[in-house]
């Protein structure tokens, strides 16, 4: 069980990482659900864990960083829409940029086989009873998918707004996504994701003259927690404001390119 958020993610595999992982993944999420363990002992468990998570996340970064790539961790609720959007994305840029994606489910590997029908390069992780992507299972998949410099690589993480936010995978952004069918008060009622992500994408607006949802309310408590929150709304179904989110990925794509050239 991992001890930052209580999944049940064992998992140990040893392969050879041609960017300096250090294999010692059993470590990387311990079974912390022993009987006895005093708060100071899982306190020093979870901070154990994040460290180790984090020095995976920064060999990602540096590997990234090198290739001049522009690397997002997609996150959101389970239904929000990430996979359409992602179909959609690729639909519109394939043919001026190279896009790669790492799909994060707890089982199947449906949404990995919907990017692929596009024709892009996709790895599907499948985390079990895990409810969160790490660090060192994305350096995994990247080493898979060669993703070749100056490239996009979307990381569509396990739907979850609460664990996904704790664990950095070397990304350059976290970037939840949030219908409308869900309650205005989601960045609220999970801050902690809110305040991690940089861009906030207000999806399935095509809905909204048949709901009861507030946009401007939700866009106010998404800035309440996080003020330097950037917000797109966008329906990936009908298109609108597509234009908006495809100019912010070129204009981040290009500044990895300039950074790293």
């Amino acid at each position: 069980m991992c001890a930052v958020c209580g999944c049940g993610e064992g998992h140990s595999h040893d392969h050879d990482h041609p960017h300096d992982h250090a294999h010692d993944h059993g470590a990387g999420h311990s079974h912390a659900h022993a009987p006895g363990l005093s708060p100071l002992r899982m306190v020093q468990i979870e901070q154990d864990i994040l460290a180790k998570n984090n020095r995976y996340a920064s060999e990602n970064r540096r590997y990234f960083s090198e290739r001049g790539m522009l690397v997002l961790n997609l996150v959101s609720s389970p239904g929000s829409g990430k996979t359409s959007l992602l179909t959609e994305t690729i639909a519109r840029l394939q043919n001026e940029v190279a896009i790669t994606v790492i799909e994060g489910d707890q089982q199947t590997a449906r949404d990995a086989e919907r990017i692929r029908a596009t024709g892009v390069s996709a790895v599907q992780i499948n985390t079990g009873k895990g409810c969160h992507l790490d660090a060192h299972r994305v350096g995994h998949a990247v080493e898979t998918l060669q993703a070749p410099k100056h490239s996009l690589l979307f990381i569509e993480n396990v739907g979850n707004l609460v664990c996904p936010s704790a664990f950095d995978l070397g990304e350059a952004h976290k970037v939840v996504i949030l219908s409308v069918t869900e309650g205005e008060d989601k960045p609220i009622k999970y801050p902690d994701m809110f305040h991690a992500a940089d861009l906030m994408i207000l999806n399935k607006t095509d809905l909204l003259p048949y709901l009861d949802f507030n946009s401007e309310e939700c866009i106010q408590f998404a800035k309440q927690v996080n003020p330097k929150i950037k917000v797109l709304s966008l329906s990936a179904k009908t298109g609108e404001g597509m234009d908006g989110w495809l100019q912010w990925l070129k204009a981040e794509l290009a500044l990895q390119r300039i950074a790293y050239a």
